[in-house]
């Protein structure tokens, strides 16, 4: 979609698609802490067992962080950089490389600058609350495939 469709078009998408990814991962890792913790009574856990159940409660904490509040945060100065951009007639254009229209709207609106900074610091901590729960996701896979004989 980011090759075919214009910058704003694109945004929009991801502003919509990007809560129902984060609420539906936090959805995910509760169940999965859940469905562990009821098996698993928590006087009978081994040191494995106790790592597990803390990979999952982190994966619960950090999806919930990113779908309450960075994915929120990222969808709405990316909404109102699009309204700047749109008043200089910019963000229309296909494609993902930045264009120069762009850096220079940086150097002269002191705002957008602002915004271009605080999106970067936002969408930053969501990327790493993302890969925080795919880590997480990997060591519970890596911890069931390690017991499947116990299953």
């Amino acid at each position: 979609m980011g090759n075919n469709l214009s910058q704003h078009t694109f945004g929009f998408i991801q502003s919509c698609l990007f809560p129902y990814y984060f609420h539906i991962g936090s959805a995910c890792a509760f169940i999965n802490l859940t469905i562990f913790a009821m098996c698993h009574p928590s006087e009978l856990l081994n040191e494995e067992e106790t790592m597990q159940i803390t990979v999952f409660f982190i994966c619960v904490i950090v999806a919930a962080l990113n779908a309450q509040w960075f994915g929120q945060v990222t969808s709405d100065i990316m909404a109102e950089m699009h309204l700047i951009e749109q008043s200089y007639g910019l963000g229309e254009d296909a494609g993902w490389f930045p264009h120069k229209s762009f850096m220079r709207l940086c150097q002269l609106d002191s705002h957008y600058r602002e915004l271009t900074s605080r999106l970067s610091i936002y969408h930053g901590f969501s990327s790493l609350c993302n890969l925080c729960c795919i880590a997480c996701n990997g060591l519970s896979l890596y911890y069931t495939a390690a017991h499947l004989s116990t299953l």
